[in-house]
């Protein structure tokens, strides 16, 4: 029974490391999905996810605000498609939660404008162009 203790043990810190997927400083750009106006389409965006995601209920599409994410830590392509991340303005501490919709090439996130914005609560990621934002990836909920 002793020996089989530190095997469930690091077994649980083994799952708990993979699910704990997160990243700090990471570039976050900003993307005009504007889902609001496409009626949370993600056909209609061009979205990569949208061959997966497309005929989710559209409660499931509209609950997060949008990303691409393309970051050093998790999942890549369709592996990433519709999980969630807690990204966090490192200047401002500001936080909130995103769905995957689609993949880019930037080493970091592009959001959504309106999540951009409202991360952006000093204006100085917009002048600059991108906010450094640490994010980690969590359930989404569903």
């Amino acid at each position: 029974m002793e020996k089989l203790s530190p095997c469930i043990l690091l077994l649980a810190c083994v799952v708990a490391s993979a699910a704990a997927q997160s990243a700090s400083n990471v570039r976050a750009t900003y993307h005009l999905y504007n889902p609001e106006q496409n009626n949370w389409d993600l056909t209609a965006v061009s979205a990569f996810c949208a061959t997966w995601d497309a005929n989710r209920p559209l409660e499931w599409r509209r609950r997060y605000g949008w990303t691409a994410f393309c970051g050093p830590v998790g999942p890549q392509g369709q592996a990433a498609c519709g999980r969630c991340s807690r990204v966090t303005n490192t200047e401002t501490g500001t936080s909130a939660t995103v769905r995957i919709v689609h993949q880019c090439s930037n080493g970091g996130l592009d959001l959504d404008i309106n999540v951009f914005r409202q991360l952006d609560t000093n204006g100085n990621g917009y002048a600059r162009g991108h906010l450094i934002v640490n994010y980690a990836f969590v359930d989404c909920g569903d």
